[in-house]
């Protein structure tokens, strides 16, 4: 698995009272306030660190958004999914992965629940990195990478079908909720949970038009989150990440390709299939040198330094060295001008995001507290705040999050692809 991964900052966030006005003195009411604010500043708490079992994470995560719901929807059982009645009461405070540490501003509690939810989903992906990091990885580790992975588009889906449509008006140009940049993490983390299932299918010798039809589906998928993002000013860094993934990928599925054709007796194709494999791989090398003179807001990775990168060249060039001896000494066959056409669809392996879902209503949350929460004062529709974006106010800076030390081996792996998966 090519473990080099860009992962953007975390979000940052002021913390929040919840000190609303009650009608009554309702003591579960009071309890819900109390929850909110002690549960919101644990999660926030663990999120710094990658190093967290995921048990934690979700625990806290659901925890929070259980008794969150409720600002959202009634969670009244006669008016199950009617808009709740403090679902503007509350204003919010978050910065956006690529646009700095001013916060935006907004009293609604979905664009809460939006950012609270997208703050969860990068740390599956650090935690993702920090695991594919290790010295030595083992197959349960894996597996933990791939469905982290899975997990976290599964949570940018659900953002991006739940919260963004009740969100109202144009969404920040760059911002995380710019449907642009929400669709390039929902497709980053589906093809990276892919790679593990290339490294996989690599390191099990599987046949190489498997391997090919997978590598090429994990490049267009770099590919399309790339071109999705390319219009997004300050997600230049990002991009050329996404688009040496998706030409490293390329030359891996020409390399399996050629393979694949010489195992057939089509060596002049597999011939072409390799040169424009070589045309991939330094295609992936120049966009290394440019990634590594971009600015932006995420540390820099070095791919080409990389085990499974440096691994892959000398394959493809022996496999290009075999298959013209071998042309030349047997089979004499033309060397086709165009390149083989690579499969477009994996027979199986393929990742997809894991299904996410809301929790319910936690058990203080009944028709008594409910009513016991005073609307009177609740913001109106037309505060700036909830109705327009781009009239959202600013104010000072929020300091960045400061993430805890992650442990990246600089060792390289024993296996045959430069993947550190056992």
């Amino acid at each position: 698995m090519a473990h080099w991964f860009h992962r953007n900052v975390f979000k940052a966030t002021a913390p929040v009272n919840f000190d609303l006005k009650l009608i009554a003195m309702d003591g579960e009411a009071l309890k819900i306030c109390s929850d909110l604010k002690q549960s919101r500043a644990r999660l926030i708490q663990l999120f710094p660190d990658a190093n967290h079992a995921p048990e934690t994470v979700d625990v806290a995560f659901n925890q929070y958004m259980a008794i969150f719901i409720g600002f959202l929807t009634s969670p009244d059982s006669k008016n199950t999914g009617v808009e709740s009645k403090m679902r503007y009461s509350v204003l919010f405070k978050w910065t956006h992965t690529l646009l700095g540490n001013k916060p935006q501003l907004m009293r609604d509690s979905y664009f809460e629940g939006a950012n609270m939810s997208y703050n969860v989903a990068i740390w599956y992906m650090k935690h993702a990195a920090m695991l594919a990091g290790k010295d030595d990885i083992t197959m349960e580790e894996a597996k933990e990478v791939h469905k982290c992975l899975r997990k976290a588009a599964g949570i940018f889906r659900f953002i991006q079908s739940q919260y963004l449509p009740q969100l109202p008006g144009k969404q920040l140009e760059g911002g995380d909720l710019d449907p642009r940049v929400l669709s390039a993490y929902l497709t980053q983390c589906t093809a990276e949970a892919q790679e593990v299932t290339v490294a996989r299918a690599v390191e099990l010798k599987h046949n190489p038009s498997l391997i090919s039809a997978l590598s090429n589906e994990t490049s267009k998928m770099f590919a399309d989150a790339a071109t999705v993002l390319a219009t997004v000013e300050q997600a230049k860094q990002w991009v050329l990440y996404l688009k040496i993934k998706a030409a490293f990928y390329e030359a891996y599925a020409y390399t399996f390709c050629g393979e694949n054709l010489l195992s057939q007796d089509k060596c002049g194709e597999a011939v072409r299939g390799l040169q424009e494999g070589q045309t991939s791989y330094k295609r992936a090398i120049e966009l290394s040198k440019e990634y590594a003179k971009t600015k932006g807001p995420a540390p820099k990775v070095k791919p080409e330094t990389h085990a499974s990168f440096r691994r892959l060249s000398p394959l493809l060039n022996r496999t290009l060295e075999k298959c013209v001896r071998e042309n030349g000494f047997i089979y004499h066959q033309k060397v086709p001008a165009d390149p083989p056409e690579l499969e477009h669809k994996a027979t199986y392996g393929l990742a997809s995001p894991e299904e996410f879902s809301m929790p319910s209503p936690c058990p203080l949350w009944n028709p008594a507290s409910y009513a016991a929460f005073d609307d009177s004062k609740n913001a109106a529709a037309n505060d700036p705040t909830t109705s327009s974006n781009t009239a959202a106010k600013l104010e000072g800076e929020l300091p960045a999050v400061k993430e805890a030390q992650v442990h990246q081996s600089s060792k390289d792996p024993k296996t045959e692809s430069g993947c550190s998966i056992q």
